[in-house]
């Protein structure tokens, strides 16, 4: 009985052949299997340092993990996505430098399936500041030094990414200087200690506004949010009646003087029908100025304050101690509301052709349904019809008598 299996047989090994070595430096040669995930492309700062690292901290606005590009000399980045419109997908094609003495065997090229550049754009430590330091208001408003802040902190509040970025010496200077711009501070010793002060962010955003403003807002915030929003409706149209020059003559021996009269009356008549545009009404001096500047801060607000400290901000903007008097803006705007409200109604009053009684529109109503009604009975009516009678009703009877003739009362008899 054979319980197992017998040992194989050795038999001498063949060397590998040509086309099996072949196949093997293809193999090793060919490109890596598409990832499953396309990859991303990232444009980072040329002047980045060694110690420069990707971070995840809580996002100003809304305190979810976002990522970010942190360098210690440069300072804090976050990324802009630069992507092509879902109608129209594209690819994009990364070349790799050649580098002869690179001994590492990678791709020359890369296809990213998705055209999506992300875009590394610097943003003020500043914005992550607040919610620390506002944090530390809420407990004691008093003055302490930023390290004593920090530590105040719960982890929820700092998570680890932020506390590296909090306590890089690197970095430390600015993080102390941006503090200062919105915190009242004193020294004690050869300690600055810090105070959250409103007001002075305030003055920070608005001198961050007014950069931005003098370097000029992009093209399409300034057609939508400015030009837009400062245009009157148009409240009258010129029309010019064009006379006709040939007009037929009652008699052909009219004379010329007769002729040159009605000349004159015709060119009266048309003068007197001109109506000049009134003209629209000016956007004071200053005023865009303003809007442009409460554009900039709303995206400000928008986009690194969270909710309450946005809402907080529009009551400082408010208030008569305010660093900018937005109410010009304020009074032209509502005129240009109130002036677009006159054009719709008047433009809703003058269009005739829509306007219908309630009276006319169900009376209107109703002769609808009752042709439908009609319609739809005639419709079954000729349904049960059988086809005889169809056949019947196309039967050309012109000329002969219908059939009520032959049924009706006998003639009267003469009588003799």
């Amino acid at each position: 009985m054979r319980t197992r299996s017998s040992a194989p047989s050795e038999q001498p090994q063949s060397p590998p052949s040509t086309s099996d070595h072949q196949t093997t430096a293809a193999a090793s040669t060919s490109a890596p299997p598409a990832q499953s995930t396309p990859k991303k492309t990232f444009i980072l700062p040329s002047t980045a340092s060694a110690d420069a690292r990707f971070l995840t901290l809580p996002n100003p606005r809304s305190a979810e993990p976002t990522r970010y590009f942190f360098d210690p000399k440069l300072g804090v980045y976050e990324f802009t996505v630069l992507s092509s419109p879902p109608s129209a997908p594209r690819s994009t094609l990364l070349v790799r430098n050649s580098d002869p003495s690179s001994s590492t065997s990678q791709p020359p090229a890369h296809i990213s399936k998705k055209a999506e550049l992300l875009l590394a754009t610097p943003i003020d430590i500043l914005f992550f500041l607040i919610p620390i330091l506002t944090a530390n208001t809420k407990q004691n408003n008093l003055f302490q030094p930023l390290d004593d802040i920090i530590d105040s902190l719960d982890e929820d509040l700092l998570p680890p990414h932020l506390r590296h970025v909090l306590y890089d010496e690197t970095f430390r200077g600015t993080l102390h200087a941006r503090a200062a711009a919105i915190s009242d501070s004193v020294e004690a010793g050869d300690e600055k200690m810090f105070r959250f002060n409103e007001t002075k962010l305030l003055q920070e955003l608005v001198a961050k506004a007014d950069r931005m403003v003098n370097a000029g807002l992009p093209p399409s915030l300034e057609e939508r949010f400015v030009r837009q929003a400062l245009a009157t409706p148009l409240m009258a149209v010129k029309r010019d009646d064009v006379a006709t020059t040939g007009e037929n003559k009652e008699n052909e021996g009219e004379d010329k003087n007769e002729e040159k009269g009605t000349e004159e009356k015709t060119t009266t008549n048309n003068e007197d029908a001109k109506e000049d545009l009134p003209e629209g009404v000016k956007v004071p001096e200053g005023v865009a100025n303003l809007l442009r500047i409460s554009v900039a801060l709303s995206f400000m607000k928008e986009c690194y304050l969270s909710k309450e400290m946005s809402a907080r901000i529009d009551e400082l903007l408010a208030a008569p101690e305010s660093p900018k008097d937005f109410k010009p803006m304020r009074d032209h705007l509502d005129l240009v509301a109130k002036l677009r409200a006159e054009a719709l109604a008047s433009r809703s009053l003058g269009d005739f052709s829509r306007k219908r009684s309630v009276e006319d529109q169900e009376a209107a109503e109703s002769r609808a349904e009752k042709k439908r009604r009609m319609e739809e009975e005639e419709k079954k009516k000729k349904a049960n019809e059988s086809r005889g009678v169809r056949d019947l009703k196309k039967v050309n009877t012109t000329g002969m008598k219908k059939m009520s003739d032959f049924f009706g009362k006998a003639a009267a008899k003469k009588k003799a």
